[in-house]
């Protein structure tokens, strides 16, 4: 069964490596990989039946953990290049995580200032700009963690760093991007990136970390507003109006045979409905 995780996991890594694949294909092959070692321990240990138990946990997990990995769609790439132009010159760190995450490493000099969780002033534009493309990006998941330096007792940095992570996602929150979508995490001085032995490795260790994840299955199932139209013989309901100073969108026309129900202000003058455009079958 050792010999069958180990090959498992490591045709995962070999695959996940091709150069000729992209990044939403390594996403998938790594989250199979992993599926099948942990579908083949369960097999192994949940009943009688060994080495064929395992085959068969790695089987139905390799096909479950294609499911559950991360893709790096367009919408992912374009987010990431919005950030990078979003926070150039603060000295916050896009990338790209290995599993096709976008990470942003926030330092402390422009999020909190020591032993406080409210947002600094310079830190806002970079979470405006961030709210807005997790609003273009509906799909995504995201994860902040915060961290401390190792001043302080353990429970008192454990609580500074949840307050950090979860003052981040109140600002989110409130600029527009679902509660549903976040998780949490406050880990204290316990993933220290530098010593605390010097004020600037201490610095370095004040830190929040944002992940952002598209999952698979989400990105399967996230509608696309690109090519909408309404549904053959929609019609508002009676006496309905749009609101003042409305203007259908350019190269909006009504479907053939249409007309407003009574009530409706007429046209400005001028106005004439452009080509009634075409849409993909859906």
């Amino acid at each position: 069964m050792r010999k069958l995780m180990l090959s498992m996991l490591a045709t995962a890594i070999a695959v996940s490596g091709c150069a000729d694949m992209n990044p939403t294909q390594r996403g998938t092959a790594t989250g199979a990989g992993i599926g099948a070692g942990l579908g083949a321990v369960l097999g192994a240990t949940t009943g009688p039946g060994g080495g064929g138990r395992a085959t068969a946990g790695a089987v139905l997990g390799g096909a479950a953990g294609a499911l559950i990995g991360n893709v790096w769609s367009n919408r992912m790439e374009a987010q990431k290049r919005a950030m990078e132009q979003a926070t150039a010159g603060t000295g916050v760190q896009v990338s790209q995580t290995q599993d096709n995450r976008l990470k942003l490493d926030i330092p402390s000099d422009i999020s909190f200032d020591t032993d406080r969780a409210d947002i600094k002033p310079n830190f806002r534009p970079i979470l405006d700009r961030f709210a807005s493309s997790l609003i273009e990006n509906p799909a995504t998941r995201v994860t902040i963690i915060g961290h401390t330096d190792a001043t302080g007792s353990d429970a008192h940095n454990n609580q500074l760093s949840l307050s950090r992570a979860a003052s981040t996602r109140a600002y989110l929150v409130s600029h527009g991007v679902p509660t549903s979508r976040f998780t949490i995490e406050g880990r204290g001085e316990h993933e220290p990136i530098a010593s605390n032995d010097s004020e600037a490795g201490r610095a370095r260790n004040r830190r929040v970390e944002i992940f952002v994840a598209e999952p698979q299955q989400a990105a399967q199932a996230a509608p696309s507003q690109t090519g909408y139209a309404p549904p053959p013989g929609y019609a508002p309901p009676p006496g309905y109006a749009p609101p003042p100073g409305y203007a259908p969108p350019p190269g909006y026309a009504p479907p053939p045979g249409y007309a407003p129900p009574p009530g409706n202000p007429p046209p400005p003058p001028g106005y004439a409905p452009a080509p009634y455009p075409s849409y993909p079958a859906r």
